[in-house]
């Protein structure tokens, strides 16, 4: 089944083929909603295809135009953590944790000088909370069986990050990530180092043939293998 990817060059929007329609795979920052519904258009594909949406995470370049796909179809379900809930409606991203080596620090720095400090986005509706699915629930555990799926917590990024494996395929959101300003696969950002190393060990433990970050192109686990020991020797700069 194809793997179609509906986002741009700074994230990825996967969206996956199932039974009764469509999954995406989180909705990118705010401003890439016009993007991302001239892409689903191109693939003949409508927005009420669309029944679940997979948030890997409750950040701004991965939830920026959920509430605005929810106006536009109330019927979406979105999976997610329980953890996701209470970020999605502040509409800000956490500021736990740091950056993960130095050049994440100076992009982070960057993004501040050009506007971007808040790292906020469109507050989801309280009224849409009952489009939630958290993964430890009986309904998620329904979507998985009945469409040969698994969810699987990989915090350390974030205290609210997921992963999605289907097909042998991991789509893992920020739990790993392929380009600058990361290197050896590591996310440029986290909250907790431990937790992010044993989510890497859950992911190695799966052995899925693909990985599919949030960003940059798909790699294989032979990666994370060869790159888990670079975790222990990272440390966290916190922004000032």
């Amino acid at each position: 089944m194809e793997i179609i990817n509906l986002g741009n060059f700074a994230v990825n929007n996967f969206i996956l083929p199932i039974s009764n329609g469509y999954m995406l795979i989180d909705t990118g920052y705010e401003n890439g909603y016009k993007i991302f519904h001239k892409n689903i258009l191109k693939y003949n594909i409508k927005l009420e295809n669309i029944k679940y949406i997979f948030l890997t995470h409750a950040h701004d370049d991965h939830a920026g135009f959920l509430n605005k796909i929810l106006l536009e179809n109330h019927k979406i379900k979105v999976i997610m953590h329980s953890n996701a809930k209470e970020e999605l409606f502040r509409g800000q991203n956490s500021f736990n944790g740091g950056c993960t080596n130095k050049l994440a620090l100076l992009f982070c720095k960057i993004m501040a000088f050009a506007g971007k400090k808040e790292h906020k986005f469109p507050i989801v509706e309280k009224n849409f909370e009952n489009n939630f699915i958290f993964i430890e629930s009986n309904e998620a555990k329904e979507i998985e069986n009945n469409f040969s799926m698994k969810f699987i917590e990989t915090i350390g990024h974030t205290n609210c990050s997921i992963s999605l494996l289907w097909n042998n395929n991991l789509f893992c959101g920020d739990a790993a990530m392929n380009g600058l300003p990361s290197w050896n696969r590591i996310t440029i950002w986290a909250e907790n180092l431990n937790n992010y190393q044993l989510s890497w060990e859950k992911i190695i433990k799966l052995n899925p043939i693909k990985i599919y970050p949030g960003h940059g192109k798909p790699f294989r686990i032979n990666d994370l293998i060869k790159y888990k020991s670079k975790i222990e020797k990272r440390k966290l700069y916190k922004l000032k």
